[in-house]
């Protein structure tokens, strides 16, 4: 479900033309939990609200619902999701579920670029290229509210947090040792169990190795443009660099409000 829930959360991505981004997880990168059914029933999404809510734009834009799906990608993206990020300044430059506003676009586009990321710092570029002077002074002058709520600085606090949460409540230790720990699924005709140490990688629950984990998903995807040419390349380290002056992080401030629903798996079931 991870490769395609990347596919189709980026797909596509044009600005002059047609554009596809698919990132391709490296030999050492964790197993997807997402592919797991029993990972996801056992409550695994309520630990990570970040792949919840984009899990449900992408549900929400794939039914025709967009502007269920721009405030999903924008929840998202309060817990750091850089993928949401991307797709919120995609919605806000095609006015896809939400009125056209490519200043904002670009604002949105600079922050899920904000780790160097490789295929959104591209996208980003390429937005710039096409704004008006005008365009380019107003995304400078808002740009810093974006990165004030929804920036690294303010919204990792926030994933950190749950993440160490919901494993708290289940191991009932704050170490999160899972020792022996069984969870429990039930079903239709009995219950199914789940090895802790599967449900508990350190690489899905401790804030520094999930944080390499999405990294080793998202630095380099590949890019491929159609009819228009190459994709841009980033030079050096002085092009990684965002433009926008970034606002005193909100930690607390308010999360963008959606429904309270859980993401299906793909048999249609919650």
């Amino acid at each position: 479900m991870y490769r395609r829930l990347m596919l189709t959360a980026l797909l596509p991505f044009a600005l002059h033309a047609p554009l596809a981004l698919a990132a391709k997880p490296s030999p050492a990168a964790a197993p997807d939990p997402t592919e797991d059914p029993m990972m996801i029933t056992a409550g695994f999404l309520s630990g990570h609200p970040d792949l919840r809510f984009r899990l449900l734009g992408i549900e929400k834009r794939d039914a025709g619902k967009m502007e269920q799906a721009f405030g999903f990608f924008q929840r998202a993206g309060f817990y750091a999701d850089k993928p949401s990020q991307a797709m919120v300044a995609e919605m806000l430059w095609n006015g896809t579920g939400t009125p056209v506003n490519r200043a904002l676009a670009y604002a949105w586009m600079d922050l899920a670029a904000e780790r160097g990321y490789e295929g959104f710092l591209d996208l980003r570029e390429r937005y710039w290229a096409a704004l008006t002077p005008e365009e380019r002074d107003r995304a400078l002058q808002e740009g810093p509210a974006v990165y004030a709520r929804f920036g690294d600085e303010a919204a990792r606090p926030r994933i950190d947090a749950a993440l160490r949460r919901e494993r708290r409540q289940v191991t009932g230790s704050r170490t999160g040792a899972t020792g022996n720990l069984r969870i429990v699924v039930p079903g239709l005709v009995g219950t199914t169990e789940i090895d802790g140490s599967k449900f508990y990688d350190d690489r899905y629950w401790d804030p520094e190795k999930y944080q390499a984990w999405q990294d080793s998903v998202w630095a380099k995807p590949k890019v491929a443009r159609v009819d228009v040419g190459a994709a841009t390349q980033i030079k050096d380290e002085a092009d990684r660099k965002t433009r926008i002056e970034a606002g005193a992080p909100q930690v607390d401030a308010p999360e963008p409000q959606t429904a309270d629903e859980q993401p299906k798996l793909d048999n249609g079931k919650p």
